[in-house]
């Protein structure tokens, strides 16, 4: 005889636990203490086996024999029911260890550590900040179960708030979180492939740069000018005649300046192209880090933060000194220290593009090219950093100098 939901209701604990057969090995155990659990006998490999299919009442009498049946399909497929349910525990835990906030965390480490693409100091903490900003709605979701609404809400919430740059960035560092855990084996496919165009794209606006000669001649004698902190003064009067990124500018050290041979050489993990970068030191850069020197050498940052030398200098130091003196945001900034010497020696007509482009840095996607330019203008780029210094002293005195555009390379 078949269970009926009336009779599993009636069945009574016994001084011993007894059985209530179903139908195709499913069977009610009833213990001593009332409890009653759902169970199906089967044979595989021929060995007889029982698997657990949980308790009654939460698991009903239609529901056991929907199970059962499930069971049995797994059978005919030559699968083992208690070994398939194990497995799906397995998953299940390996879903809720890989949350969002566990694969963003991960993602983030490998990309500290990813050889000649390993993020910067500076990128990895922006990054890393963006990432945990998803956490309060994404981060405890399995990295299975995200849905491409779910980034979407989180996302729009930063949108919201104006900050359309940092949501168009969030978004694509979600999808290289995602894009990661497929690579893992951890995940099907990207929910963020789809969002392309969701959010509203963000005003391109340029770093504010002084790019004329008399408005740069009067941008170093307003620097020369300054009252506020003598290494921060030292470093806005370094920057024009090195143009080096600002990052890579606050975070030099003591170890990568070499005066004999006037040499600063940037180590690849501080680049943005994660290669060295060396740059020739005019006579004009040597004598300004050899006062740095003396208020902060001779180990340690050249210029390091006001509260504690063990820390760079702030990432909006130069950039306030030069609001202090007058600037405004869109008239100069720390990075347009590189705008206004590019634009200056292009059109000074002296000096090849290539020479100018490996000063600055920019990297070169043909490798091949790219080491054969580093050495056959390395000579240029030593006599164009002289140049460049000289010509800086000159705007600066106020001289009358021809105007560049009209020079002969």
């Amino acid at each position: 005889m078949v269970l009926t939901d009336v009779g599993i209701r009636k069945a009574k604990a016994g001084p011993k636990a007894y059985k209530l057969s179903d139908s195709s090995g499913l069977f009610l155990l009833v213990e001593r203490t009332g409890g009653k659990l759902w169970r199906m006998k089967y044979r595989i490999d021929g060995r007889e086996k029982k698997l657990a299919i949980g308790r009654y009442p939460e698991i009903g009498l239609a529901e056991a024999r929907r199970r059962r049946d499930a069971a049995r399909e797994q059978l005919a497929q030559g699968k083992d029911p208690s070994r398939e349910k194990q497995r799906q525990k397995a998953r299940a835990k390996l879903g809720a260890e890989n949350n969002f906030a566990s694969l963003a965390a991960e993602f983030c480490e490998k990309r500290k550590h990813d050889g000649s693409r390993a993020w910067a100091p500076a990128t990895a903490k922006r990054c890393e900040y963006l990432l945990s900003v998803l956490n309060s709605s994404i981060g405890h979701l399995p990295i299975a179960d995200i849905e491409p609404a779910d980034i979407l809400t989180a996302v729009r919430r930063i949108e919201s708030k104006g900050k359309l740059e940092s949501a168009k960035r969030t978004l694509q560092l979600a999808g290289s979180v995602f894009r990661y855990a497929v690579a893992t084996a951890r995940l099907k496919s990207d929910p963020t492939r789809d969002l392309r165009g969701a959010l509203m794209n963000p005003t391109v606006t340029h770093y504010g740069a002084v790019l004329d000669p008399a408005g740069a001649g009067e941008l170093l004698r307003a620097i020369d000018g300054y009252e506020g902190q003598p290494i921060t003064k030292l470093a806005m009067q370094l920057a024009p005649h090195v143009f080096v990124r600002p990052g890579e500018l606050r975070h030099a050290e003591w170890s990568e300046i070499d005066f004999d041979e006037a040499l600063w050489t940037i180590p690849a993990s501080k680049t943005k192209m994660r290669k060295d970068h060396l740059v020739p030191l005019s006579r004009q850069a040597i004598a300004i880090l050899e006062m740095a020197h003396r208020l902060t050498g001779p180990d340690g940052y050249v210029f390091p933060s006001v509260r504690t030398r063990k820390r760079p200098m702030s990432d909006n130091t130069i950039n306030a000194g030069l609001r202090r003196l007058g600037y405004a945001t869109d008239e100069m900034t720390a990075h347009g220290f590189r705008a206004m010497a590019s634009t200056l020696l292009n059109e000074s007509g002296k000096w090849n593009p290539d020479a100018i482009e490996g000063a600055l840095a920019h990297g070169d996607s043909d490798k091949v090219r790219a080491a054969y330019h580093r050495g056959a203008h390395w000579k240029e780029r030593v006599k164009m950093m002289k140049w460049w210094s000289d010509y800086l002293d000159q705007l600066r005195e106020g001289a009358e100098v021809v105007p560049i555009k009209a020079a002969k390379r």
